[in-house]
C-alpha cells in the first residue's frame, strides 16, 4: 500500500507490557523489525503503531471481542487508518493500529514450529503489520501472497534461522483452532 509521502518516513512506535508479560526482541529489534516492514512495503507516510504484549487471558478476551473466536491466539491486528488513505492530508502521519502478541503463546508455538522464540515473535509482529497494511488470508489465493510476502520479508531481517514456508502455513483459517 505505498504513498506518495517522502522517502524516509520517521515512524513511531509505542511499546506496552502487561504485567507478567515480556519479550524475547529488545525495543530496538521490534523498531527495526517494524521499519523494516513497513519501508519494504512501500509505506513512505509516517505511522504510529503500537505493539502491546499480554498474557492469554488478555489476548483471549480480544480473540473474543473483535473476532468472536473465545481462546487464546499468538497475535491480533487492530487497524486504524491505512497510510494510503485520501482523507489523510500530505504530511499527516497515519496511525496505523496496534498489533498484540502474547508472548507465552508465541514461545510455545515456536518450540511446536522448530523456532526461535525470537524468531516466532518477529514473524508474528511481522504478520500482525501485514494485517495493519490490507493483507488477509481468509482463501487460498490471499493466504499464499501473504505467506510469500512474509517469508520474503523474515528472509531480509536477520532471523536466527530461515523460516520455510511450512512454519508460515500456520497462520490459515483454521489451523490454529
Amino acid at each position: 500500500m505505498p504513498s506518495t509521502e517522502s522517502a524516509t518516513p520517521t515512524h513511531e512506535y509505542d511499546i506496552s507490557f502487561e504485567e507478567g508479560a515480556s519479550s524475547p526482541l529488545t525495543d530496538e529489534q521490534v523498531f527495526a523489525c517494524c521499519d523494516h516492514v513497513l519501508a519494504e512495503e512501500g509505506v513512505a507516510r509516517p505511522c504510529m503503531v503500537s505493539i502491546s504484549f499480554v498474557g492469554e487471558p488478555r489476548i483471549r478476551e480480544l480473540n473474543a471481542e473483535w473476532r468472536g473466536v473465545d481462546r487464546a491466539t499468538d497475535v491480533i491486528s487492530l487497524e486504524c487508518e491505512r497510510p494510503d488513505d485520501p482523507a489523510l492530508a500530505p504530511g499527516e502521519p497515519c496511525e496505523l493500529g496496534d498489533v498484540v502478541l502474547a508472548p507465552s503463546y508465541i514461545e510455545r508455538q515456536a518450540a511446536a514450529f522448530g523456532t526461535t522464540f525470537a524468531d516466532e515473535c518477529r514473524l508474528l509482529l511481522t504478520h500482525g503489520l501485514m494485517h495493519l497494511l490490507g493483507y488477509d488470508h481468509l482463501d487460498e489465493a490471499e493466504a499464499e501472497a501473504m505467506e510469500a510476502r512474509e517469508e520474503a520479508l523474515l528472509a531480509g531481517m536477520g532471523c536466527d534461522a530461515p523460516i520455510d514456508r511450512v512454519v508460515l502455513t500456520r497462520h490459515r483459517e483454521g489451523v490454529d483452532e
